[in-house]
């Protein structure tokens, strides 16, 4: 959830995307020293139940998927783990390197829970996708037309506004907005060395919005792409506004229990993470701390979701496939023409080097990272995390991708 996950190395998706400075960290890290980065239906008609994601390893993962995650920990990452499933394959293919506890040295496992960061954006801009399919609200709108009381439009001296942004431009980071996680005070609190004694600090949304609405806007609405965390803090305050219910709410009657991801929450401010789970380690400054337990408020509708594997396979799968978003959304989301190929409205596309397009997110938050990719149907999916939440190498990151679908590709 941090400045933003920018889209790791690859082979761009033409027309080229432009600098990448948020989304790689789709939820916490910001521009300061160890900031937040980019870190995370009832508008349909009655679909099929998902098709369950199968644990075992009936199949091994192909010839160049583990060394790619090895690659990884040869990086300096303490572990790393992928999950591919495929439309036709009766199981999942589960790889691992590394280790989830540098104490015990055991494995990560394939039911272990982990922070998702901003993973989390594209659930939420399903449910907005579904409330514009429904009339609810058309993404032509003000984001001031859709805030609850007593949140904030307008920072102090109008440096700031949401009356002249769109729910659109808030999809797809065009808006403008500061991104509240590269405050430099909060970064440090929230990533460097004050992360600490702040760890469990809790957060409103409106609070954060007021620390992004006191800064500047760094573009006018519309007029370039810019990844920020404030973009889907307000998404999260207008699905609140429009449907009576907080956003995590909306999502698990949505998405979650139709679909059944029993192992994805939003745990709001509860610092634990659900078992089981190994650890995550991040850096504060020059030294690596355990980062598994902190107060997620910091991220909320920008990225602090939990989750595992095989759940981001799962909702992948449904949302690739049709199975969440009417065609007339579908289309929406996918359209990158307004970021110059950068991002969509939640989703973004990456070409690999064999010439296979693979659409997803990523994203991460203090101790993780991850990234889901998915091929335009849905019918093949992979999901890959380490428990840290920098890549050393981000193109070793888009290597996995590689690894799965090109080198299956071939077979």
């Amino acid at each position: 959830m941090r400045k933003r996950s920018p889209r790791p190395a690859a082979t761009p998706a033409p027309p080229p995307a432009p600098p990448v400075t948020g989304r790689r960290r789709a939820l916490v890290r910001s521009g300061a020293p160890a900031a937040l980065a980019a870190l995370l239906l009832t508008g349909c008609a009655a679909r099929p139940g998902p098709a369950p994601v199968a644990h075992r390893a009936a199949e091994r993962p192909p010839a160049s998927t583990r060394p790619a995650l090895q690659r990884l920990v040869d990086d300096g990452v303490p572990g790393a783990a992928s999950l591919a499933t495929r439309a036709g394959y009766p199981a999942a293919r589960y790889a691992t390197a590394g280790v989830a506890d540098l104490r015990s040295g055991r494995a990560i496992g394939p039911r272990d829970h982990f922070r998702a960061g901003s993973l989390t954006k594209t659930l939420v801009a399903t449910v907005v996708l579904q409330l514009a399919a429904e009339g609810r609200l058309s993404l032509r709108d003000s984001a001031a037309a859709h805030l609850p009381p007593g949140v904030p439009a307008t920072g102090d001296g109008d440096r700031s506004t949401l009356r002249t942004v769109t729910i659109r431009q808030l999809l797809d980071h065009t808006s403008g907005l500061y991104n509240y996680t590269q405050d430099p005070r909060l970064s440090q609190q929230l990533f460097g060395s004050g992360f600490g004694a702040h760890r469990y600090d809790s957060h409103t949304p409106a609070e954060l919005l007021r620390i992004a609405l006191g800064h500047p806007p760094v573009a006018a609405p519309g007029t370039r792409y810019s990844y920020s965390n404030t973009n889907y803090l307000v998404l999260g305050l207008v699905i609140r506004a429009v449907t009576g219910h907080p956003y995590a709410t909306e999502i698990r009657r949505r998405i979650l229990v139709p679909d059944r991801l029993d192992h994805t929450s939003f745990p709001g401010t509860d610092p634990v993470l659900p078992r089981p789970h190994g650890r995550a380690y991040s850096r504060a400054g020059d030294r690596r701390v355990d980062a598994t337990s902190l107060d997620p408020s910091r991220a909320g509708a920008a990225g602090e979701m939990v989750t595992t594997l095989g759940d981001l396979n799962r909702f992948f799968s449904a949302l690739l496939r049709g199975r969440l978003l009417a065609p007339r959304q579908m289309a929406e989301i996918r359209d990158e023409k307004a970021t110059g190929g950068a991002y969509g409205l939640g989703l973004f596309a990456t070409r690999l080097p064999c010439g296979v397009t693979v659409w997803g997110h990523n994203g991460d938050i203090n101790g993780s990272y991850v990234r889901t990719a998915g091929t335009a149907g849905g019918r093949h999916i992979v999901s890959y995390r380490v428990n840290t939440d920098t890549l050393p190498d981000p193109a070793h990151g888009t290597a996995v991708l590689t690894a799965e679908f090109c080198a299956t590709r071939r077979h």
